[in-house]
């Protein structure tokens, strides 16, 4: 096995996230409206098969249709937040439940849930871990 110098991964591109037929305008309402991602169009192939797609500086979630949708409950992607307690009142506001855990020492974090039962993670960014 050859032995690589530097690491094979710079970054991750995007996640995607399933989600059922018709998901489009809830998708852009959570992740555009209330999380305050950007909507970014997907390639004339990629749009036929329906979904959206966000992006919010380098981060990119994609939301994907799948026939069989069953919601990620466990898996997730965890987004580290720049006004991490602005964003939970909005969504709490929103009437999106929120659940701050404290099982990691020095970390804020939350769990919300989009419209379809796919599970994100919020994390409060370095600076605002007090």
């Amino acid at each position: 096995m050859e032995v690589m110098n530097s690491p094979p991964f710079s970054a991750i591109d995007h996640v995607q996230l399933a989600a059922p037929a018709g998901c489009e305008a809830e998708a852009r309402r959570f992740y555009g409206q209330m999380l305050g991602m950007q909507e970014i169009a997907k390639p004339p192939l990629l749009a036929k098969r329906g979904g959206v797609c966000f992006a919010s500086g380098v981060v990119q979630i994609h939301i994907g249709i799948e026939e069989d949708f069953r919601p990620a409950r466990k898996a997730h992607p965890a987004l580290r937040c720049n006004d991490y307690d602005g964003l939970l009142a909005r969504l709490r506001d929103a009437g999106v439940e929120v659940k701050e855990v404290d099982d990691i020492p020095d970390v804020r974090r939350a769990h919300v849930y989009d419209p379809f039962g796919n599970r994100t993670e919020l994390v409060a960014s370095l600076d605002s871990n007090v």
